[in-house]
């Protein structure tokens, strides 16, 4: 008999959730412009926008939070925090800021320009958003089979392709490559997973051409947890273990804590390269609060420092990962099209397949978003059209990405699989419907591209 393992911990503290009915979604989507980012969240049932700040935080956290310092410099909540992070990740050089997006925005002062070009995997909004204010190009260089819902049993589907890598630095020089990052998992197509043997490899390339290396890490756990998995001589290694030899590879990191840091608010930036520090202490005490406390109170950072231990546990984390396949699992039982294998944080849903007949320009992956809402109570977002599409600077046309995607984040010990067998009998009643379905018009899209999809309308077609 095969005895299954139950979530590794007991539910102390709940916090209730309303269902509404259908007529009161129907209102509640129209007012926010068919835009799910404006509804109020009491009026989600399920919510699978973002994985971002929305885990449990665990009875050790919470006592944490009672001890935190709260002074101004120097506190010791911050000396803890800044251990547990070079104990995991092996960075000398820790700055702590209110979220990852403060770290990103570091990283672009520190490393983008004007007409530069960027390479990563896929890169995700907040740092391609700050990117392009600097005037630099993210190009996204993730392997083949990554741009695809097919190759469903690739193991790394996150990948960089190492020869456009080597062939954008050809074509425009080291001098116009201030930076390559790699995110890990890769976002952009199904929270799927790098292998160590691509980071090393990327990693050689940039030593050679002495450029800046550095991960994006908001995800490090799980991708660590996949190359254990999947990755010969890995199976036998800690996910801690894995995690200091991955990062030993790259200059620095940056990273959104509100995801494998298992807290709410918080993120950071790491570097081995002592001359950068002032810099980086500089730019944190103008736009975040002095040095020790990064724009986070001292909770949040005593918070912090226990979450990145807790975030690394496996057993933990084979039961995160396994709470997302078992989403997966259930929707493509029903035939829903969705990236396969599943990734670490959440399942990513193929819109044009979906609604073959609903053209990217009419954001099939909206369409989706917005009938889930209406019909289940359950919120989650699109990741394509909309949100990941280019303009030509000179011609003003729009491309399209190749990927249209509807993610279903799960965020860290909230949910049950009951609550996501709510989320699978929706979007099996929305796929019965889907020949029935129509497209959205956008009518404000804000002034940045890259970002209009935390503040677009639309209106139905």
């Amino acid at each position: 008999m095969k005895f299954l393992n139950a979530e590794p911990f007991r539910i102390k503290v709940v916090e209730p959730i309303t269902k509404s009915t259908r007529e009161q979604r129907d209102e509640w989507i129209e007012k926010a412009y068919y835009n799910v980012f404006k509804l109020r969240a009491e009026n989600v049932y399920i919510d699978m926008l973002t994985d971002s700040g929305t885990s449990a935080m665990s009875s050790n956290q919470w006592a944490g939070i009672m001890t935190g310092d709260e002074s101004y410099a120097g506190c010791k909540s911050f000396f803890n925090f800044e251990k547990a992070a070079q104990d995991i990740l092996g960075f000398p050089y820790v700055q702590p800021t209110h979220q990852g997006r403060a770290a990103d925005f570091i990283m672009s002062q520190l490393y983008a320009k004007k007409g530069g070009y960027i390479p990563g995997n896929m890169h995700f909004d907040s740092f391609k958003g700050h990117a392009e204010v600097a005037g630099s190009i993210p190009v996204d260089l993730v392997i083949a089979e990554g741009r695809t819902a097919n190759a469903i049993n690739h193991p790394f589907k996150g990948n960089m392709d190492i020869e456009k890598l080597q062939a954008i630095i050809d074509e425009h020089g080291t001098e116009n490559i201030p930076l390559i990052i790699m995110t890990v998992t890769c976002n952009g197509n199904g929270g799927q997973p790098v292998s160590m043997a691509n980071i090393k490899e990327v990693s050689a390339i940039a030593k050679k051409y002495d450029i800046p290396f550095m991960i994006d890490a908001a995800r490090f756990a799980e991708n660590c947890y996949f190359i254990k998995q999947r990755e010969a001589g890995y199976e036998h290694k800690t996910v801690k273990e894995i995690a200091k030899e991955m990062f030993s590879y790259a200059d620095g990191c940056v990273m959104s804590a509100k995801k494998d840091g298992m807290v709410n608010i918080g993120g950071f930036i790491c570097t081995r390269d002592e001359e950068m520090v002032p810099m980086i202490n500089l730019l944190a005490i103008v736009n975040e609060g002095f040095v020790t406390y990064g724009g986070l109170s001292g909770r949040d950072l005593e918070a912090l420092a226990i979450g990145l231990d807790e975030g690394t546990e496996e057993e933990y984390l084979e039961y995160r990962i396994e709470q997302v396949k078992y989403l997966g699992d259930e929707l493509a039982k029903r035939g829903i099209p969705i990236i396969l294998p599943t990734g670490g944080h959440g399942v990513y849903i193929d819109a044009r397949k979906f609604y073959p007949k609903i053209p990217q320009s009419e954001f099939p992956g909206q369409a989706l978003v917005v009938e889930l809402y209406k019909t289940g109570g359950v919120r989650g977002v699109e990741l394509g059209s909309c949100a990941f599409s280019k303009r030509d600077p000179e011609t003003g046309e729009i491309t399209y990405p190749e990927l249209d995607l509807v993610r279903l984040s799960i965020s860290r010990r909230v949910y049950t699989n009951r609550h996501m067998d709510v989320v699978v009998n929706s979007l099996a009643d929305v796929y019965e419907r889907r020949d029935t379905m129509k497209g959205l018009r956008i009518t404000y899209e804000g002034p940045i591209l890259s970002l209009r999809h935390f503040t677009a309308r639309f209106e139905l077609l």
